[in-house]
């Protein structure tokens, strides 16, 4: 398994452009859980490709200790709630879980679903989730390099687990350190997740291009993916100028107002045709 053959649904292509995808990230945050179900319920009726939550133990916005829910849980509840879209972490914390159970958890939600998992991860940053639950926040350079030690290991741990992932599962990094992360990114992952507006995501996508140079890597094989927040005529030829194939729109709690989501779904099968 390497990621030079990243999997199908992740990668395809149409007339040599990346194929158009649509995400939504429901953050699980100042909700109950059954209004996030709902949400997820919703998403998927309406034609998302991708449902995201985050691997967070706090609110990152509004009241800081509001209602929240863990991720990995949530995910397996999520594989058994629906039966067509990709299900995954934007992003899973490395530093949270052992990479070895990371890989156990993401094959186990991968049978549960069917085969709809993505693994989304990065290094972390939010340091209140660090430091309550007791992870050792370190450095920025220490959280990279136990990035880049985690990623072969899961990697291995999925070929010697049995029964094995019903697919090769694809991988997702998050993140735009350019010398440690993006690097990373040439070296296992999918798809590639980037912050910022289209001249960012243009200037970061050339990083990692030279980065699949120097691993002998096609860059062609990772999906280029990035956050939005305004409407697609907005931004969405700015991005798409810059290699973006998969869009997300993060939604949070406790309303999940999908209106925002809905918009990209109808520009996605306008541009499908």
């Amino acid at each position: 398994m390497t990621a030079a053959t990243a999997p199908e649904a992740a990668t395809a292509t149409t007339d040599g452009r990346p194929a158009l995808r649509v995400g939504v990230q429901l953050q699980p945050q100042h909700a109950d859980y059954g209004r996030i179900r709902d949400a997820v319920a919703e998403a998927e009726e309406a034609g998302v490709d991708i449902v995201f939550n985050w691997d967070h133990f706090f609110p990152l916005r509004g009241a800081a200790d509001g209602k929240h829910f863990e991720c990995w849980t949530m995910l397996g509840a999520w594989a058994e709630a629906t039966s067509r879209v990709e299900i995954g972490a934007l992003v899973t914390c490395n530093g949270y879980r052992n990479p070895e159970l990371l890989a156990d958890m993401a094959r186990t939600v991968d049978h549960i679903s069917g085969g709809r998992l993505i693994l989304g991860i990065g290094a972390g940053w939010f340091r209140r989730d660090f430091d309550e639950y007791g992870y050792d926040f370190g450095t920025a350079g220490s959280r990279l390099a136990g990035l880049a030690d985690a990623l072969p290991r899961i990697r291995s741990r999925w070929e010697r687990l049995n029964p094995p992932p019903t697919r090769e599962i694809p991988i997702l990094v998050g993140g735009g350190g350019e010398k440690k992360t993006l690097r990373c990114t040439a070296e296992y992952a999918d798809i590639w997740h980037g912050f910022g507006d289209a001249e960012t995501i243009a200037h970061k996508s050339r990083v990692l291009d030279a980065h699949c140079a120097d691993v002998g890597r096609d860059p062609r094989s990772i999906v280029r993916s990035a956050g939005v927040q305004a409407a697609p005529d907005a931004v969405a030829d700015d991005l798409l100028a810059a290699g973006v194939g998969l869009f997300t729109i993060g939604v949070g709690g406790p309303r999940y107002d999908l209106g925002l989501l809905k918009d990209w779904i109808a520009w996605r099968d306008e541009r499908r045709g």
